[in-house]
């Protein structure tokens, strides 16, 4: 059996930025599960897995593009720090919740002064090219409920 649509890969990876540094890694802890064509993965490893057998070692490069998208200036804002006075005390790294018009999402505090904090609503990932080294460990057909839900179902999933 092969990586295609709609069967679920179990994968161990490690992911590492232009300079080496490990970013992520599941190496030697539970594996990754994912329906693949879901979309559950960055698009540019996905894409490279397609084809693979169980057993298949790879190492992948992807794009900014093909995985978090580039970096987007107009997702940074500075907002007043009296709009956190619900907030004990704002540092950088904290991460808050936002919304727009049209979804909630995450904002990461980049920087902290006397009267504003900046707060950047990108990935952490974006902009940054990823580098993965990825093992092949199980691939199986998808369930029902794997495919209803979008994603591996499994018995940690509420829904």
């Amino acid at each position: 059996m092969t990586i295609a649509k709609d069967k679920v890969v179990s994968i161990e990876f490690t992911l590492k930025d232009d300079q080496g540094n490990t970013l992520d890694s599941n190496e030697g802890g539970d594996l990754l599960l994912y329906l693949h064509g879901a979309g559950n993965i960055v698009p540019g490893l996905e894409t490279k897995l397609e084809g693979l057998a169980v057993g298949a070692e790879v190492s992948v490069d992807v794009a900014p593009e093909d995985g978090y998208g580039p970096r987007d200036a107009t997702l940074v804002s500075e907002i007043p720090k009296e709009n956190f006075d619900d907030v004990d005390e704002i540092e950088v790294g904290d991460e808050f919740q936002a919304e727009d018009e049209e979804s909630l999402f995450l904002v990461t505090v980049t920087a902290v002064d006397e009267e504003t904090v900046t707060v950047d609503g990108n990935h952490p990932l974006a902009g940054i090219a990823l580098h993965f080294d990825v093992s092949i460990k199980e691939i199986r057909d998808a369930t029902e409920d794997d495919l209803e839900h979008g994603h591996v179902h499994g018995p940690e999933c509420d829904h």
